[in-house]
């Protein structure tokens, strides 16, 4: 993977900033220090605080370095880059502090810098299937949370109490933390995509949105699921309709090789044809993985085609201000001819009563 990057770009080392990049490449999950890799070496450069995690977690071919106040990361950047005879040095020119790279010109005296752009985050693009069975477990995690809150939510609660219980059932099975911030969003406060669940009390009639996800494993889910407290009126039957017709008719496009603003095309198109064209201003999806907003994506301007192996939302919506909205999530693994869907909870309109 990363021999085809340096050799493209002429490459001595590289220098791996990035986090999730630091994990795809060399195992250690702590995200604290650089990954450095060159032809001769591959180290992970961290301290003390992550030192035997990154121990346990390394793949092979990796060695250990610890920094300290006495020997610093940009010492060691160094001392391995002239022990290595490194000219040319790839960076993560899009996760870099500017700090970072100025310790990197001036106190490591690297003046051969070559930007990497997205060459490393698109290794991650098409995942392993022991990446793919950990973003199904996760997502598992998140249709068992969601079949708990249905046994739990009520009108009268409020929309931080059903956040609370959703978090609470993902971690009782087995979540290690979330993917993002959960959404719950009641009434006029589903109008907003990504509303900040709040003390507002959930009343009869309301429309509720909830868009939720975990991390098992370093790994992301997400799901979103809209239902009706009480019973739905016509105008809520036919937007909810609406949106689930519109992420089917994206379903049957999904295969490898299709590009994903097509993808989208699909979706938009069912959403425009009813009426409520202006009332889906986000992509239809985006990419998961070990992060969870990853390209490629299902958008107007995703020109690129998406191939077996990624994971893709498939998240249609239509939002009103003033009266509130639906989004129905699902979470898919593309294959050759078509998708696998690693979302099982329901997605017909449910009534709540």
């Amino acid at each position: 993977m990363i021999n085809s990057i340096m050799e493209k770009n002429n490459l001595d080392a590289v220098i791996v900033s990035d986090p999730y990049n630091m994990r795809k490449l060399s195992g250690f999950s702590g995200g604290e220090g650089f990954v450095y890799i060159s032809g001769k070496k591959s180290v992970i450069i961290t301290d003390s605080r992550y030192i035997e995690a990154a121990e346990k977690e390394m793949n092979e071919g990796f060695e250990l370095i610890m920094c300290d106040v006495n020997r610093t990361q940009s010492a060691i950047l160094k001392e391995l880059a002239e022990r290595d005879g490194a000219g040319a040095i790839g960076y993560e020119d899009r996760h870099l502090t500017v700090a970072q790279f100025n310790d990197l010109k001036i106190k490591c005296g690297f003046n051969n810098l070559v930007p990497l752009k997205n060459s490393l985050t698109e290794l991650r693009i098409i995942k392993t299937e022991e990446e793919i069975e950990k973003l199904r477990i996760a997502e598992s995690i998140g249709d068992k949370a969601f079949e708990h809150v249905l046994n739990i939510i009520r009108v009268g609660m409020t929309e931080l109490e059903v956040a609370a219980e959703i978090e609470y059932a993902m971690k009782l099975n087995g979540a290690a933390s979330l993917s993002f911030d959960t959404i719950v969003a009641s009434g006029p406060n589903s109008s907003l995509p990504h509303a900040v669940p709040g003390n507002r009390v959930i009343s009869e009639g309301d429309f509720v949105l909830m868009d939720f996800g975990c991390k098992y494993d370093g790994y992301c889910s997400d799901m979103t699921r809209t239902v009706v407290m009480g019973s739905a009126s016509d105008k809520q039957i036919e937007i909810y309709n609406t949106v689930l017709k519109a992420q089917l008719e994206a379903m049957k496009v999904i295969k490898s090789g299709v590009p994903g603003r097509e993808i989208h095309m699909a979706a938009l198109g069912v959403i425009e044809k009813a009426g409520y064209g202006n009332c889906f201003g986000h992509g239809l999806g985006h990419s998961v993985g070990m992060y969870i907003h990853e390209s490629p994506r299902f958008s107007l301007g995703e020109k690129e085609k998406i191939y077996a192996g990624t994971i893709e939302t498939v998240e249609p919506g239509i939002y009103i201000p003033g009266f509130g909205g639906v989004r129905i999530e699902d979470m898919i693994v593309v294959t050759e001819d078509g998708f696998e869907n690693l979302t099982k909870s329901p997605k017909d309109l449910l009534e709540i009563k």
